[in-house]
């Protein structure tokens, strides 16, 4: 049932309150409600404006309260033997009795706290490497385990020097210590060679001649996992091969004597995993080819001839600079004299000396071919593109030192003419090119 509807009354329009609606034609007016003698008109209540979105609220501001004041105990505990103890307040300095101020600070002055020790952070390249191949060998060809064709050459290019050497060793010896013990000088120099592959003996060398060290145990950590990819893929074991570091900011790696490879510090820590190991498999490539040991072995036989050369070269000096104290004729005639002694010795020991003047430039070649041998070993064991980028980093160092030659007004100093036939390695564009092969380059 529908109830008959009540006296309506106006709505109260309060402070931003919205406009009350319209009144369309048809609809009754609202009837006031009635007033009484004496009243007082109702007083409409007040509410807050309300907040729209969009809007900047004004937060209500609260009394703020004071901070409170820390409360100490009235009366401090006492202890046996110690003096009171307040809160913040400084421990007592030892030796000082119950109930005495403790000393000025001009007596004991505040020591600030010792700072922990700074330990430098070695930057770590990304290890992006495969390590796929831990755990099982991919076997090379038994001729890359031995002594190829650039060393043999090396061995080769050297005998000149050798005999050399031989003739004078027997001489220096045979001179001093009589026949019988000069030639037991001479047989211990021949088989001092054997020392190019011991142990201790290459470790001191490597330490001496080349500044290598032992690897620290952040640097090993990194360094063996990738040397045991490497000599996986080659089919060798790992402890086959010494690792040591050299201290250098040059990209840089080394095979050294017969067992012996180091790498520089800036190869460690900032090129990608990848790339190391194509340098260590290049390195690799130098010992399984016997690169590293036949140049090792030659030096050393042709030491003894290469510093009698040496030494001659000296006195023939000195005794041009005595004689051009006295006169310009015997200058000259001393000088006459050495070019009739080389002459002849070219002419009766022709087969000695045409060797030993052609023997740089055979050894640079053969040091040339070592490395692009050297190079397709590191291909072969699937380091060609790695190989590659360190070759672009390589030609992007010398291309950044010419630049900053022609911006100094300096122009860098290239080998030309024959000086080109005495460097042991090649070109960048040339050990690029010969690695091309290798790369899966799109036709």
């Amino acid at each position: 049932m529908s109830q008959p509807p009540g006296p309506a009354y106006p709505e109260p329009q309060y402070p931003g309150a919205a406009p009350p609606p319209p009144q369309y034609p048809g609809a009754a007016a609202p009837t006031p409600p009635p007033q009484y003698p004496g009243a007082a008109a109702p007083t409409p209540p007040q509410y807050p404006e309300p907040q729209y979105p969009g809007t900047t609220a004004t937060p209500p501001s609260y009394p703020q309260p004071a901070p409170a004041q820390p409360q100490y105990p009235a009366a401090p505990p006492a202890y046996p033997g110690a003096a009171p103890q307040y809160p913040g307040a400084a421990a007592p300095y030892p030796g000082t009795a119950p109930g005495h101020p403790a000393p000025s600070a001009q007596q004991y002055p505040a020591q600030p706290p010792q700072p922990a020790p700074f330990v430098p952070q070695q930057p770590v390249a990304p290890d992006d490497l495969d390590y796929r191949h831990q755990g099982r060998r991919m076997h090379v060809a038994a001729h890359q385990r031995g002594a190829d064709a650039t060393a043999i050459g090396q061995l080769a290019t050297q005998v000149p020097s050798f005999l050399v050497s031989l003739a004078v060793v027997a001489a220096v010896a045979v001179a001093m210590f009589g026949t019988a013990v000069g030639w037991l000088v001479v047989l211990a120099w021949l088989a001092s060679g054997a020392l190019v592959f011991h142990r201790p003996t290459e470790l001191l060398f490597a330490r001496r001649a080349f500044k290598l060290r032992a690897p620290l145990a952040t640097e090993r950590a990194r360094l063996e996992p990738i040397w045991r990819e490497v000599t996986a893929r080659a089919g060798i074991e790992a402890d086959t091969y010494e690792l040591m570091v050299e201290n250098s900011d040059d990209l840089n790696a080394s095979a050294v004597a017969g067992h012996v490879v180091g790498v520089t510090t800036y190869s460690l820590n900032k090129i990608p995993s990848s790339n190391l190991a194509a340098v260590l498999a290049h390195e690799l490539g130098h010992h399984v080819g016997g690169h590293a040991w036949a140049g090792l072995l030659g030096y050393w036989y042709s030491l003894p001839g290469r510093i009698a050369w040496a030494l001659t070269r000296g006195l023939a000096r000195i005794a041009i600079a005595v004689a051009s104290v006295f006169s310009a004729a015997a200058t000259g005639f001393l000088i006459l004299f050495m070019g009739a002694f080389l002459v002849m010795g070219f002419l009766v020991a022709w087969y000695i000396t045409i060797p030993l003047v052609i023997a740089p430039y055979l050894l640079a070649y053969a040091g040339r071919l070592g490395e692009l041998r050297a190079d397709q070993q590191a291909a072969a064991l699937g380091f060609a593109t790695e190989m590659v980028q360190v070759l672009h980093h390589f030609q992007a160092e010398e291309n950044a030192a010419k630049a900053y030659a022609a911006a100094q007004g300096k122009k860098l100093k290239e080998p030309g003419g024959l000086a080109k036939l005495l460097t042991t390695h090649p070109d960048n564009i040339t050990r690029i090119r010969a690695l091309e092969p290798y790369l899966q380059l799109p036709r």
